[in-house]
């Protein structure tokens, strides 16, 4: 969380922290980008779209200079949070778990192959709702680069294959509505790596 600088002042900060915002989110919050609908519950929720790394191999302890060695591929991810729960719970000092880790909280694209991306820390990420572009951003602008979070996170958590390491958002962060259409793109230039669509249903 909060690795693109403009994202952290929107969020009130001064600047990224001073070390990476780490959260977990559990197997039931993925849904399929072959799924017609992304369904959340009938509160606040905020889109947040991210690259998402997937590790390939067992990573404990690795260093930054072998870290990519670990890493199996990407998608475009959509990291959708409880903004009010999120709220509550950083004033109440508790953990985010139920604010990012509802189901159905992290839509995903098709799988993006490592060989089709000449450089992950120079794509461009998109997200619209209703064909309104609400997010613009590159991973060239992120604070922790890939091959650090992957490091750090893993000298206390054991990263396994098939886990999705999550980036960080660019600013524009804001609600999503019952019917709202959401579409996200993630761009090499003018080449479309990923994208999704889906309708929103609130419950």
């Amino acid at each position: 969380g909060k690795n693109y600088f403009d994202h952290a002042i929107e969020m009130g900060g001064k600047g990224v922290p001073d070390k990476p915002v780490v959260f977990q989110k559990p197997l039931s919050t993925v849904v399929s980008y072959e799924t017609p609908k992304v369904v959340i519950p009938n509160k606040e929720i905020h889109h947040e779209i991210e690259l998402g790394v997937v590790i390939g191999k067992t990573a404990s302890k690795i260093s930054e200079e072998s870290a990519m060695d670990h890493v199996a591929g990407y998608f475009l991810a959509l990291d959708l949070t409880a903004r009010e729960d999120q709220a509550a719970a950083k004033k109440s000092g508790l953990p985010w778990d139920l604010s990012k880790g509802f189901d159905g909280s992290l839509p995903l694209s098709s799988f993006v192959e490592l060989s089709s991306v000449r450089d992950p820390h120079n794509l461009d990420l998109e997200f619209k709702i209703n064909d309104e572009i609400k997010q613009a951003g590159s991973t060239a602008k992120m604070h922790y680069k890939i091959p650090f979070l992957i490091s750090y996170i893993s000298q206390t958590l054991t990263l396994n294959e098939g886990d999705i390491l999550l980036t960080g958002t660019p600013a524009g962060v804001g609600p999503i509505e019952h019917d709202d259409i959401i579409e996200g793109s993630l761009k090499q230039g003018e080449e479309v790596l990923a994208h999704f669509k889906w309708t929103v249903e609130k419950q």
